[in-house]
Parts: C-alpha cells; sequence; structure tokens
C-alpha cells in the first residue's frame, strides 16, 4: 500500500487592494519602485542644496534665500490638495498614478534645464533689458535671482505631480505587511541618492551648472519612463460621486473630510513640526563652509569638495540604520519607533550645537544626528499607509502635506530673519532642536490615540462618513 504524498505547501502570496503578488513578483515590482528613489532623490538635492548657492552666488541674503523656499511651498500649499484629490479620482489604462507621473516628465526636465542655465539667462535678459532702455534699473545678478525664482515656482508645480503620483503609488502597490522593509530599503537608496550628489555632483556645481542639472534631469527622465511602463497598478472601484455644488461644494466636503477628525488633525500637527525642522538645515552650507556672509559668527571655513565630502559620510551612515529599522518598523509598528527617532533627533540637534567647532566634530555629530533622523523617517514613510484611510489615501496625504508646505513657508522666513538678526549660523542647531520638541510631543499625543482607536489589536483608520472601503479582489501579478 502506498504512503499518501504529503501536500506541497501554497506558495506565499502578498495582497495590496486587487493586486495578489507572488514572492518573485513582489521582489520585482519592488525593484522598479526602489530604482526610482535614488533618481528621485537626485532630482530633489536640486532645489534644496543647489538653488540656494545660486542666489547666494548672485548676492541673495539670507531673508531672500528663506523667502525662496516660503515661496515655493506657497505654490505648493494650493497646488498639492489638488493634485492628490484628482489622482484618487483618475481611471485610466495606466491606473491612477501612473499617468500623473507620466504626464510630469517632460515639463519637469525643461525647468531643470531652465534652472541650470540661471546664470547665463540673467546675462542675456539684463542685456535684453539694456536694449529696451531698461538695463540700469536692474542688474544682471538681480535678473538671474528673479529668473531662478520663476523657475522654481514652475518646477514645483511639475514636480508636486511626481511627489503626490509617486508617494500615493507606494502604498497602492506595495503590499502593508512589508512596508517597513521596503521604507527601509527606499530610505537607505534615498540616503545613495544624496550621498552620489553631494560627493560627486555638488563640488561640480559652480563651474558646470548646466551639465550637472541636465545629467540629473535626463537619468531622471529615463528611470521613471521604466517605472510607468514597469510597474503596473490594481483595478480600483469607480470613484464616488462629485460633492454637489460645483467647485465650492467639492471645497467644502474636502475640508469636512480631511480636517474634522482629531486624529488625523494630531497627525497632520506631527508633520508641520517635524518638515519646519527642515528648514534651518538649509543655511548648513553657510555654517560650515565660506559662503557664510560678512559680519556675521566665523563659520567653520570648509570648501565645497570638503563639505560635499562631510555630508557624503553622513549620507554612508544613514543607509545602515534604513535597512536596520525597516524591520523594527514591521515589529513594533511605526508609530513607537516614530517616537524614539523623534527624541533621539531632537537630543542630537542639541548636541550639535554645543559641541561641533571644527571639521572633525562637524563630521561626528552630523552622523549622529543624521542617524538620528534615519530612526525617524524610516517609521514616518511607513505611517501614512498603516494611519490614513486608503479610500482617499492621495487626498489625506494632500492634505498632511498641506500642514508641512504650511510650515515650509512660514519656517524659511522665520529662521532667515533670525539669522540676519543674531548673526550667527550655529543658531540653526538650537531653532532644529526646539522644532524637533514640539514634533516629539505632537508624535507621542498620537502614539495615545492610536493605542485609544485599537493600537495592535485593532486599530482602523477612522473613514470620513460616506466614504466607500475598496474591495480586495484576487487578480494575480
Amino acid at each position: 500500500m502506498e504512503s499518501p504524498t504529503a501536500a506541497t505547501p501554497a506558495p506565499k502570496t502578498y495582497r495590496v487592494g486587487t493586486l495578489v503578488y507572488t514572492r518573485a513578483a513582489l521582489v520585482q515590482v519592488m525593484f522598479w519602485m526602489l530604482l526610482g528613489v535614488v533618481f528621485f532623490q537626485l532630482l530633489q538635492m536640486l532645489p534644496s542644496t543647489a538653488l540656494p548657492l545660486q542666489l547666494r552666488w548672485a548676492g541673495a541674503s539670507d531673508t531672500l534665500i528663506g523667502f525662496k523656499s516660503s515661496l515655493s511651498s506657497l505654490v505648493a500649499f494650493f497646488w498639492y490638495p489638488m493634485v492628490g484629490a484628482r489622482s484618487d479620482r483618475h481611471r485610466g489604462p495606466l491606473g491612477r498614478r501612473r499617468p500623473f507621473m507620466l504626464w510630469s516628465i517632460p515639463p519637469l526636465v525643461l525647468c531643470i534645464l531652465l534652472l541650470g542655465a540661471s546664470a547665463p539667462a540673467g546675462v542675456l535678459v539684463h542685456q535684453a533689458l539694456s536694449w529696451l532702455g531698461l538695463g540700469d534699473q536692474v542688474t544682471s545678478a538681480g535678473c538671474t535671482v528673479v529668473w531662478i525664482l520663476c523657475g522654481m515656482v514652475a518646477f514645483m508645480l511639475c514636480n508636486a505631480f511626481l511627489v503626490q503620483a509617486y508617494g500615493c503609488l507606494v502604498a497602492d502597490v506595495i503590499p502593508p505587511d512589508v512596508i517597513g522593509k521596503f521604507t527601509g530599503f527606499y530610505r537607505a537608496l534615498g540616503a545613495l541618492g544624496s550621498l552620489a550628489f553631494t560627493r560627486w555632483a555638488l563640488p561640480w556645481i559652480e563651474d558646470y551648472t548646466f551639465l550637472v542639472y541636465a545629467l540629473i534631469g535626463g537619468l531622471y527622465a529615463v528611470v521613471f519612463s521604466l517605472i510607468v511602463w514597469r510597474v503596473k497598478e490594481g483595478d480600483y472601484p469607480p470613484p464616488p460621486p462629485k460633492a454637489p455644488g460645483g467647485r465650492l461644494g467639492a471645497i467644502k466636503s474636502y475640508l469636512r473630510e480631511c480636517f474634522t477628525h482629531p486624529f488625523y488633525l494630531n497627525f497632520y500637527v506631527a508633520t508641520f513640526f517635524n518638515w519646519a525642522s527642515l528648514a534651518p538645515m538649509a543655511f548648513l552650507i553657510f555654517f560650515a563652509t565660506t559662503a557664510g556672509q560678512p559680519g556675521y559668527a566665523p563659520t567653520l571655513g570648509l570648501s565645497l569638495d570638503e563639505f560635499g565630502k562631510v555630508k557624503g559620510w553622513t549620507f554612508l551612515v544613514q543607509i545602515p540604520v534604513f535597512l536596520v529599522v525597516g524591520s523594527f518598523v514591521d515589529r513594533f509598528h511605526p508609530m513607537r519607533v516614530a517616537v524614539v527617532g523623534m527624541f533621539l533627533e531632537s537630543v542630537s540637534f542639541l548636541c550639535c550645537y554645543w559641541l561641533i567647532d571644527d571639521a572633525n566634530s562637524l563630521l561626528l555629530w552630523l552622523c549622529i544626528n543624521q542617524a538620528a533622523i534615519a530612526v525617524y523617517l524610516g517609521a514616518y514613510m511607513a505611517l501614512a499607509p498603516r494611519m490614513l484611510p486608503r479610500s482617499r489615501y492621495g487626498q489625506f496625504i494632500a492634505a498632511n502635506t498641506v500642514f508641512g508646505i504650511t510650515s515650509l513657508i512660514i519656517a524659511p522666513l522665520v529662521v532667515g530673519e533670525l539669522l540676519t538678526a543674531i548673526r550667527d549660523y550655529r543658531f540653526i542647531y538650537l531653532f532644529c532642536a526646539f522644532l524637533t520638541a514640539m514634533a516629539l510631543l505632537a508624535n507621542w499625543t498620537l502614539f495615545l490615540q492610536w493605542r485609544k482607536l485599537g493600537g495592535d489589536d485593532g486599530f482602523t483608520p477612522p473613514e470620513p462618513a460616506g466614504t466607500p472601503v475598496e474591495p480586495v479582489a484576487q487578480a494575480t501579478v
């Protein structure tokens, strides 16, 4: 008599929405999504790191540089909610997120090229104004500053489609049970992109500005076109009926759904202070290098190449932290890891304020600070998919982004004015310490609310009244 053959266990599958992945299919999707992270980070480093230098070389003050950040944030404040809500409602052959990514590629690359050409463009604009008899009223440097500000506004309008669609696509195609590991790799590869920029691109920015911008823009266009082609979205239920009352009714519905529940309001407040804490660090390059203003307290006096190497080491330190934190996020929940990370971040900023006095101490404490920030960032990206309603995820992400952007409108102007009055770039660390302490308080309050709403055992994101829950069908990928 033959012994019965043992049943072969079914291969493990991973689900998100209507998508069902085998392990091999999940690895393939994660590969393409993670490949985009490096080039996404390279792209975002241009406005955050290169543009302040371009403005300083054109003679801009700290207040004007702070105004640059506030202006870009003001544009995003009005634009991001519309983009997020539109992508939630869009249905098409490419899904609801990828069309926005695809449409944004050509104009975004054009904006990058125009920003890279700001110095010669400023000269040409000044020559044209001189030909019209207006050359005595403006300077070539002033024309360059205006060109940068206008180009930055155009960049922000186009970049909103990329940021919103790419962020929401992560939640739509990555299963919740591996989101922590994914965000760990996401942040690690993002740090690798930042490392590549500061180590190999930043030293060339002053002499080869246009070439650096053109290279990064070209790489971004190729990689994100591949992502649109290779990453498939699942099926979505029909979008909910539009709110009655036209545009005004849609605005009222948006405000009611996103800004009435105290849990979400506290989620937004934590984002507000976390994002605000990033604003002072835009002035770090002036504290570390010789690019500081005359009449200010002495800076560390590093060259751009030396500073790029220091920043490169900080990103290198972040990579293993991100990889380790991803597993902790999946095991202990991103909410707990976020509270711990924000506490470490606040303490590390105080240490930077008191203990940095030369290049070596800058390297040491920036590495410690960036490791602490990596703990929080590794949890932060995984928070939204676990805390926000999936049925209108883009809408709630946009609402959260509005709070973050509001802080980026206010904080750079305040920091620029304070630095103009104090005349000491060291105080950026003290500003960051205060803002991260406020973010810690908000995150702790959010943690208590999360536990009250079920915590580990039964938390479900509070849904707005009348919001349909997306069904989970089976469609093998």
